[in-house]
């Protein structure tokens, strides 16, 4: 399972040249669909000078101006609709449970099948296969996103959605699928209940995203599954899961869907930072019609990066998701993303794949780090230097018993928590 076939050859192989003409034909269309419909980007474009669409090209497109997820709160529900043919609505609550609604074209469903279908198969999946699809139905993108794209491969999809693990290990008994396709939390949860139940998974890979997860955790998924874990991005501002995806040839990284989503990466004040160094993604939805963004700053950290030489995918490609740029915690002058905690944590083979890193704000600042593990004093000796090392701060690591860090059955697994005030948020932190 070393290579993959192309979905979209057309897409995914061209040369880079021939899609960088692509791209300019696309962000022009789009920034013209967006002076058409004289909205809150419409009148931002107009005030850096661009009148029309052939005012822009790839090579200046540093100067256009920003979107954020502010903006579409402020301009809540439909502030930023340009199409009014509507199919479908998705989003997430949002930060505080201020929502963000992202709308749906019949054009945007198809683009997303198709973005979708190619991370499919880059991952190895056919039409052969057969998709335990256990990511959240409704509002999240995520269940939705692979159910198209799986269909749109002409695979097999079997809609389980998240939580009632019970029947979701009875249904892997009975129908033995190929592919899982979950958040990497979920899938930690249901490898440890399959081994319980004496259920010997039969999955050939695993597409997991909706979350940071490092390889450390990629190892845990591995070894519990017996499968090959691949990394899959997207968020609903832009399309959804399909946006960027790790093939079974993408040398560990995501490869992007750029004919349709232009990546950057930049600094906090929004300039661009050199490929391989961690920046803040923005994306451009050149081929959304619905709601298209230009420019999106996404708050996810990642480094961004050519193609594999010599690979028959030219598409750049993204680094694992750091983390979220508000989820960066500064203890003590140090800058700490809960993703370098979980490098060090799961690369001990004595703890567990469940952990909680807790930014204690209650005075001085502290960080605290909750494994599960054997009741060792030399294995939380290792960790606060492994993790002093790594961080260049001593943390305070709390070695619980298993089953004391809080399990997610649905939704995304909670890996941080500001600790203001109020009782502990787990067990062993004073």
């Amino acid at each position: 399972m070393g290579v993959s076939s192309l979905v979209e050859p057309d897409a995914e192989g061209v040369r880079p040249e021939v899609r960088r003409r692509v791209q300019e034909r696309r962000l022009r269309g789009m920034v013209g669909r967006l002076l058409g419909a004289e909205g809150v980007q419409a009148r931002r474009l107009r005030e850096v000078g661009v009148r029309d669409a052939r005012d822009v090209s790839l090579g200046d497109l540093w100067r256009l101006p920003f979107v954020t997820k502010q903006d579409l709160w402020e301009h809540y529900p439909d502030g930023f609709l340009v199409d009014e043919r509507i199919v479908c609505v998705h989003g997430s609550s949002g930060t505080g449970g201020r929502p963000t609604l992202i709308s749906y074209t019949a054009h945007d469903v198809d683009v997303w099948a198709s973005v979708m279908a190619r991370a499919l198969g880059g991952a190895g999946v056919s039409a052969k296969s057969l998709i335990h699809n256990a990511y959240g139905y409704g509002l999240f993108t995520g269940g939705m996103g692979v159910h198209h794209g799986g269909m749109r491969l002409g695979a097999t999809v079997l809609p389980v959605s998240g939580g009632m693990t019970e029947r979701q290990v009875r249904l892997i008994a009975d129908l033995r699928p190929d592919v899982l396709c979950c958040t990497p939390s979920y899938a930690v949860h249901l490898g440890e209940a399959l081994r319980s139940a004496g259920v010997e998974p039969s999955f050939r890979v695993g597409v997991f995203g909706a979350e940071p997860w490092t390889d450390g955790m990629r190892e845990q998924i591995q070894g519990l599954l017996g499968l090959r874990a691949l990394d899959v991005y997207g968020l609903s501002e832009v399309i959804g899961p399909g946006v960027a995806c790790e093939s079974l040839d993408s040398a560990g990284m995501l490869n992007v869907a750029e004919d349709h989503f232009l990546v950057e990466a930049v600094d906090p004040d929004g300039r661009p930072v050199p490929d391989g160094t961690p920046g803040e993604l923005v994306f451009t939805t050149l081929t959304k019609t619905g709601m298209p963004l230009l420019r999106y700053r996404t708050g996810d950290v990642a480094a961004l990066a050519g193609p594999v030489p010599d690979s028959p995918r030219t598409l750049r490609r993204m680094s694992k998701v750091l983390g979220r740029r508000d989820d960066m915690l500064v203890v003590r002058g140090v800058n700490v993303f809960p993703s370098e905690v979980e490098s060090v944590v799961l690369a001990d083979p004595r703890v567990g794949p469940h952990y909680l890193v807790v930014e204690d704000r209650r005075a001085r600042p502290e960080l605290w780090v909750v494994v599960e593990g054997p009741d060792d004093e030399r294995l939380h000796a290792d960790l606060v230097v492994a993790l002093r090392e790594r961080l260049g701060i001593t943390c305070r690591v709390v070695v619980a018993p298993p089953g004391a860090v809080p399990r997610a059955e649905t939704g995304k697994a909670r890996r941080l928590v500001r600790w203001d005030g109020g009782p502990p948020p787990a067990p062993g932190l004073s």
